[in-house]
């Protein structure tokens, strides 16, 4: 695997690197507008940050976690965190992975031509979310004099937003045995 650094994403689908369509392919039932797909995603990206932070306050104590020296590196980090997150997709990929920004949208992405089993689409999708998310999420539950790190998981679970989208439509679309690749900001199934 080797990731390449493709800079700012033009907007263009047809300038991401793609195969042709494999025999039988299936379009993921997806949004095709990709700023109709970041604004859903970041509205709900705000949702899941919202109820998760007051999880974690509710847990820790308001004034505890405000007064913990880690509040305000957990509220900055998860920015740090997006090209991380987006280094843990990469790694997934046996062939040349492709990591493309857009910040005026408010996203990153990794893409590739290769195939996935379901299965490992669904473990890349998830990776750095579990890393970057839900474990220090659960460490700040489980440890409340910790609860800065359970708020820096909270942020980084709603940044994986559009990674759960993902994560819906392969387990409610592709049947037992399928493939998935991306071609452009799409994703397809086929059975091989």
């Amino acid at each position: 695997m080797k990731l390449k650094y493709m800079g700012k994403f033009d907007g263009d689908p047809a300038s991401l690197p793609c195969r042709e369509h494999r025999p039988g392919a299936v379009k993921f039932r997806e949004f095709d507008d990709i700023k109709k797909f970041a604004v859903w995603m970041n509205i709900a990206a705000m949702v899941i940050m919202a109820l998760l932070a007051a999880f974690v306050f509710l847990r820790v104590g308001a004034r505890r976690l405000l007064s913990s020296p880690g509040f305000l590196p957990a509220c900055l980090l998860p920015l740090a965190a997006m090209f991380p997150h987006e280094l843990l997709h990469g790694v997934c990929f046996r062939e040349d992975a492709y990591l493309y920004t857009n910040f005026r949208q408010g996203m990153l992405f990794v893409c590739g031509p290769e195939d996935f089993s379901r299965g490992r689409f669904v473990f890349m999708s998830l990776l750095p979310n579990l890393a970057f998310g839900f474990l220090p999420y659960a460490v700040g539950l489980i440890f409340p004099s910790l609860g800065w790190l359970g708020l820096f998981g909270a942020f980084c679970i709603g940044a994986g937003a559009g990674d759960y989208y993902n994560v819906f439509n392969a387990l409610t679309q592709m049947p037992r045995g399928a493939r998935a690749y991306m071609y452009g900001l799409n994703t397809y199934w086929y059975m091989p």
